[in-house]
């Protein structure tokens, strides 16, 4: 009975042939509303200053404002992820696309401050899963070779769209008012769904789905509790998350630096601030480029890696934010820039490396929340409280030292991943009954 049923079910299902074509343009509208996303994330950073004036808030209320949406993302991106497998993922897409872009059009209504929280709250949860389920869909239309390729620059497109959301929220605030900004990203979200609608549906990625891997011998599944009990995954969770920290600072504050201590209007300092993000997505690519070459005969190496990647930024960022305003600390803050989220593709391999094939998604899921409180999340409102204090500057130097507790995390997960790699292997046979 056991050799019947694969040859009966499987031979029948390639008939059809797939198009080429259509896994690219999955990949193009899922990857344009990635880019809205972070755009209608990002670009609150590029009209704080106007904010700041217009409503007299503290940098902690403007911080509120950026890590209420990161919050949101890492209490409910685990739920909606599960809600989105079972409701189904096209539609899942489509209604998150519609609530972050209506959101956003609301941010630019906002008579005050309380309008403009709630407004970014629900921007949170539009965007919650998105990037768990739009990967899914993604990864679901391409054969597993390019996935890695695919992933990384997935990953890197949230970069890539907070450049544009600053860069581009900056010039329309100048021009056209802090409000405007709003609507101009909100209604590019609305015109991809749109187009995302037309492209994508269920049947259609049903019949170029590619054939998924085989699970596990028999079938077998192991707890998602396990997910928590491998203390090398801890501390790739823990490592992952605290270097975030760095990389979300630099996002929500480096338009309001350049502002303040370089004496750039509004748009010309989120235009540099825009390209300074610029090099964090192209490090996020770089630097997993380079930890698979290094770590191609020991994958061990990965822990290696993070823990460098993160001691560069950690020396040229607090060096950097110590000089005064000049070429030099340009270079140093740029350098640091490029590496600041250089451990987020390692992190996110040795994730995978260490967890069971039947709860892998859920460890992504668990490695996205872990990266939106502890770094997207707490970041940028740990400096806005500093910066009420003791002044942006310094709090800029003051937030890179959160990588030695990254650093710490890192030296004892390449410590106990010898024991993290037998213990998964201990749960990949079941024990004989």
């Amino acid at each position: 009975m056991g050799p019947l049923a694969p040859s009966v079910t499987t031979p029948a299902a390639p008939a059809p042939a797939r198009s080429r074509v259509y896994p690219w343009l999955v990949f193009a509208v899922v990857f344009g509303l990635l880019l809205s996303d972070y755009m209608s994330r990002q670009v609150l950073s590029a009209v704080f200053p106007f904010l700041k004036e217009d409503w007299a808030l503290s940098d902690a209320n403007l911080a509120t404002l950026s890590s209420v949406v990161a919050l949101t993302v890492g209490v409910l991106t685990l739920p909606l992820s599960v809600l989105a497998d079972r409701w189904g993922r096209v539609r899942s897409l489509v209604l998150m696309a519609l609530l972050w872009s209506g959101a956003t059009l609301l941010c630019a209504f906002a008579s005050g401050y309380g309008e403009m929280l709630g407004a970014r709250f629900l921007v949170g949860v539009g965007e919650a899963a998105y990037g768990s389920v739009g990967i899914a869909v993604v990864l679901s239309v391409f054969a597993p070779r390019v996935h890695a390729a695919l992933s990384g620059a997935f990953m890197a497109g949230g970069s890539f769209g907070s450049v544009l959301g600053i860069a581009l929220g900056g010039i329309v605030a100048v021009q056209l008012g802090w409000r405007s900004s709003f609507a101009v990203m909100a209604v590019f979200g609305l015109v991809l769904v749109v187009l995302f609608a037309i492209v994508v549906n269920e049947r259609r990625l049903n019949r170029h789905a590619d054939a998924p891997p085989a699970a596990t011998p028999a079938g077998h599944r192991v707890p998602i509790s396990t997910l928590f009990t491998n203390r090398a995954v801890l501390c790739a969770y823990l490592g992952s998350g605290l270097q975030m920290f760095v990389a979300a600072v630099l996002l929500s504050w480096m338009p309001s630096f350049f502002n303040r201590y370089y004496a750039l209007g509004p748009d010309k300092a989120a235009t540099v601030a825009a390209g300074l993000v610029l090099l964090v997505g192209s490090g996020m690519v770089v630097c997993g480029v380079v930890t698979d070459r290094v770590a191609r005969t020991d994958p061990a190496r990965k822990w290696t890696a993070a823990i460098a990647f993160c001691t560069i930024s950690l020396i040229c960022l607090t060096t950097g934010f110590g000089l005064d305003a000049g070429p030099a600390q340009l270079v140093l803050v740029g350098v640091g820039a490029f590496f600041a989220a250089g451990s987020s593709g390692p992190a996110a391999a040795m994730v995978a490396r260490l967890t069971h094939p039947s709860v892998r998604a859920s460890a992504m899921g668990t490695l996205t929340v872990a990266n939106s409180l502890l770094g997207l999340a707490l970041g940028p409102l740990v400096v806005g409280v500093l910066a009420d204090r003791l002044g942006l500057a310094t709090a800029l130097q003051i937030a890179p030292l959160i990588y030695v507790a990254a650093i710490g995390a890192l030296m004892v997960g390449a410590r106990v991943y010898p024991a993290g790699i037998r213990q998964l292997e201990a749960t990949t046979t079941p024990a004989p009954s």
